[in-house]
């Protein structure tokens, strides 16, 4: 990444944010593996995401399952009959025999699982969006940065063939220089409600779901299942919305191929903005300037109801982008081919050879780092500079103006009250 940060300025703005100081070593060694052997993994979230990921490792040896919901837990455990069971993930860290955590759970417990086991001196794999705040998106990037470890955040698309050549086309300069990118998805809508007020019924909590474990750094609330096993995305306490859900997938290629980053202007546009819960559309801008040789360019997202002009309405796929040079266009669809624009201008195009190489699997490669050393695709070094630049897109919203980020002194620099949404508090025992 081409936007560095001092490490003073870090600690300095970290302090200001309510993150810890990132100065403590390892409590243990990393176990050092040959390539034939089985790690040790413990899997934080077993149910939904959590079972798919679950999967993904099960050619390791599975030592520890935890979830706040026993039903699921004891479901996964009699598959896994060697696994220790706990329904809280703290206790499942201080797990001895650990090599590695998988964390699969809703986005407000992302960080505190991943920090604490970072800090534990283990490999993980975190599910996106990679925090739940900015300030935590920091704090995982500089400990990543200095702890020598396996790490993956769940973009299973990221090194999709279709997404590789993507990037191999705007990296050669198959369109020239990209001055505009529009991307957008459908949901949330039909996948979960968003724009919503806080319900006010308190029916009970389910039997074998443990409430208090589940809420664990957001402020105390009675049950609802507006809020679990699902819904929690569109609640800021708990998710970061559809921009946090889809925009970490689909801007994937975009931060990757343009090497976005440096001082970004952010604007969205949408509903009133609700204390409460993400909005049901929004539009955001962001503005990149110069980054070494690339373009300033403008990033645009489009979530629910929102769409673009007609002119690019007419290329864009449904979750998907399309990407303007000004040489050409290229559109593609989520897990789907780059397609080179306009057609006719671009029929005797020789794309460049294949020089980025394939994943053997989103899984299989992090676990193959954790055992050789052997680089990933998403590793949090990649991730946390990438969700930091997402999650601006709520921080816009939040407060209702267009922001201007300096990443060098981790602040707003237009508007002092928008940085308190750069991060927030935790409730006692579960800080980072």
């Amino acid at each position: 990444m081409r936007n560095r940060i001092n490490r003073r300025s870090f600690i300095q703005s970290s302090a200001g944010l309510g993150v810890a100081a990132i100065g403590a070593p390892l409590q243990n060694p990393v176990r050092v593996l040959g390539a034939n052997e089985r790690l040790n993994i413990g899997v934080i979230g077993v149910g939904g995401r959590g079972a798919s990921d679950l999967a993904g490792v099960a050619s390791e040896n599975i030592v520890a399952l935890c979830d706040v919901d026993e039903n699921r837990l004891n479901a996964a455990a009699a598959k896994y009959t060697g696994a220790k069971k706990y329904v809280d993930y703290r206790k499942l860290l201080e797990q001895d025999d650990l090599d590695a955590v998988v964390v699969a759970t809703p986005d407000h417990h992302h960080a505190p699982a991943t920090v604490r086991a970072l800090r534990r001196g283990l490999h993980v794999y975190c599910e996106k969006p990679l925090t739940h705040t900015a300030a935590e998106a920091r704090l995982i990037t500089e400990l990543t940065a200095k702890n020598k470890l396996a790490t993956q955040m769940g973009t299973q698309n990221h090194e999709h063939p279709g997404y590789l050549r993507l990037v191999e086309l705007l990296q050669s300069g198959a369109i020239g220089s990209v001055r505009e990118v529009h991307v957008i998805t459908d949901r949330p809508g039909r996948w979960w409600p968003q724009g919503l007020n806080k319900p006010t019924e308190t029916p009970s909590i389910p039997s074998g779901f443990h409430w208090d474990l589940w809420l664990g750094p957001a402020a105390d609330r009675d049950y609802h299942a507006a809020y679990a096993p699902f819904k929690w995305r569109g609640w800021w306490d708990f998710g970061c919305g559809a921009i946090g859900d889809m925009a970490i997938h689909l801007m994937d290629p975009t931060f990757w191929a343009l090497e976005l980053g440096g001082p970004v202007k952010v604007t969205s546009k949408g509903p009133s903005p609700n204390p409460h819960s993400g909005p049901k559309w929004m539009e955001t801008r962001f503005e990149f300037g110069q980054r070494d040789k690339l373009s300033p360019v403008d990033v645009y997202w489009y979530e629910g109801e929102a769409k673009p002009r007609e002119e690019i309405a007419k290329e864009l796929p449904m979750n998907g982008s399309l990407f303007i040079g000004d040489k050409g266009r290229i559109a593609i669809a989520h897990g789907g081919v780059p397609k080179l624009l306009p057609e006719d201008q671009f029929a005797d195009f020789k794309t460049p050879e294949p020089y980025l190489p394939a994943s053997p699997g989103h899984h299989q490669q992090w676990i193959e780092a954790c055992k050789t050393g052997s680089r990933t695709g998403s590793p949090f070094t990649y991730a946390g500079p990438f969700t930091e630049i997402v999650l601006l897109g709520n921080v816009a919203h939040r407060v209702g103006e267009t922001i201007e980020f300096d990443p060098a002194t981790m602040k707003v620099t237009n508007l002092s009250e928008a940085n308190e949404y750069l991060t927030k508090p935790y409730r006692k025992g579960w800080e980072v």
